[in-house]
């Protein structure tokens, strides 16, 4: 029989590695991206929970079982008397699996605590400095030339968009902008983006995990094109995407420390409709 140390950690290998790769460089997510969408958090979370349980099913194998080891070892850690049968290895991979564990969490809040405090601060300007756009609820228009626009989320939630962007487009194609950022607001993206920037910010070393969150990132951006496109059409979203894209959009939501969107991810969305930019 296999041991379940060695099944989890080839899972974890897989999911580490190879499996990601093949997705970000597959050709049909951008044809499902939400299916897609689903499919990379599948993969972060089995793999997580696969590398930890793979390290605990090893520092567990003297006693069969994972409860089995800890009606060994918690007497143990209070008085000292580690059995014999488990050797520092054994250890070792128990006290790596709990750190990892702990650090991946940890993360994971911190990196949720400081998307709060950019959220509320971005609030704070926004209500400070733009003005509310007539006829359309909880959108704001900020006087600056460029023609930019994004959102920002949590209980308050607000489309933000500047006079030039205003100035430059056509009400059809505005509509398109303002459709394209209600929908990561709608389809709670920032949620999504959190825990892959969190995994990004534990595992910096990774080089899978700024992949995936790159991946992920341009999901959400298609995914928000999908709901634009279904109010306005190709033609109209395709024009707006280049305006807005070519000035640089500052992406999903406005907290630091994110992906940049490129000119590869502008490029990869207007090719969903049917143009090269």
């Amino acid at each position: 029989m296999i041991p379940l140390a060695l099944v989890l950690g080839a899972l974890a290998v897989a999911l580490a590695w190879p499996v990601p790769m093949a997705l970000s460089r597959a050709a049909w997510p951008s044809r499902s991206p939400a299916i897609a969408l689903a499919l990379w958090q599948a993969i972060a979370l089995a793999g997580a929970l696969s590398m930890i349980g793979s390290l605990l099913a090893f520092g567990a194998s003297p006693a069969g079982s994972l409860s089995g080891a800890i009606e060994h070892l918690l007497p143990a850690a209070l008085h000292g008397a580690i059995p014999a049968e488990y050797a520092i290895v054994h250890l070792a991979s128990i006290t790596l699996a709990i750190g990892l564990a702990i650090h991946l969490l940890a993360n994971l809040g911190l990196t949720a605590v400081r998307a709060e405090r950019e959220r509320r601060r971005q609030h704070q300007l926004i209500a400070l400095l733009g003005d509310p756009m007539p006829g359309v609820p909880r959108t704001r228009v900020l006087a600056h030339p460029e023609p930019l626009a994004y959102c920002v989320p949590g209980i308050r939630t607000a489309t933000v968009l500047t006079d030039g962007l205003v100035d430059a487009l056509e009400p059809a194609e505005l509509a398109a902008v303002i459709a394209h950022e209600r929908a990561h607001l709608d389809q709670f993206h920032h949620l999504v983006l959190l825990s892959f920037r969190a995994w990004h910010s534990a595992l910096p070393w990774f080089p899978i995990a700024n992949r995936a969150e790159r991946a992920v990132s341009l999901l959400t951006e298609m995914l928000a094109d999908d709901e634009a496109r279904r109010e306005v059409g190709d033609t109209t979203l395709r024009s707006a995407i280049l305006l807005v894209g070519s000035a640089g959009e500052p992406g999903a939501y406005a907290d630091s420390g994110g992906i940049a969107p490129d000119h590869a991810m502008l490029a990869a969305r207007v090719a969903r409709l049917g143009i090269t930019p």
